[in-house]
């Protein structure tokens, strides 16, 4: 069976944050975000669960519309690109 999650590039000060300090940073370690590095972070399936629970007023929080998959930081939205092991 093959694991999906997400990537997004969000530049290295927003992947160490998600991955450090926002608030699903704070749960166990399947529901986090990870820093890939290079400004690149990933969500598992249970991560991208997790981050949906977030307000829009909060970090992190996620969207999906006509536009894609996306992480929004601030007025700032990422894309959200699905990968498979």
């Amino acid at each position: 069976m093959r694991d999906q999650h997400w990537v997004a590039e969000v530049g290295p000060e927003n992947a160490n944050w998600l991955a450090t300090e926002s608030r699903t940073a704070r749960l166990a370690r399947e529901y986090r975000p990870r820093d890939l590095g290079e400004g690149r972070v990933e969500l598992s399936a249970l991560a991208l669960g997790a981050s949906r629970e977030l307000g829009e007023e909060e970090d992190g929080y996620i969207t999906e519309d006509a536009e894609g998959l996306r992480v929004w930081i601030g007025d700032d939205a990422f894309e959200l690109v699905p990968v498979e092991d």
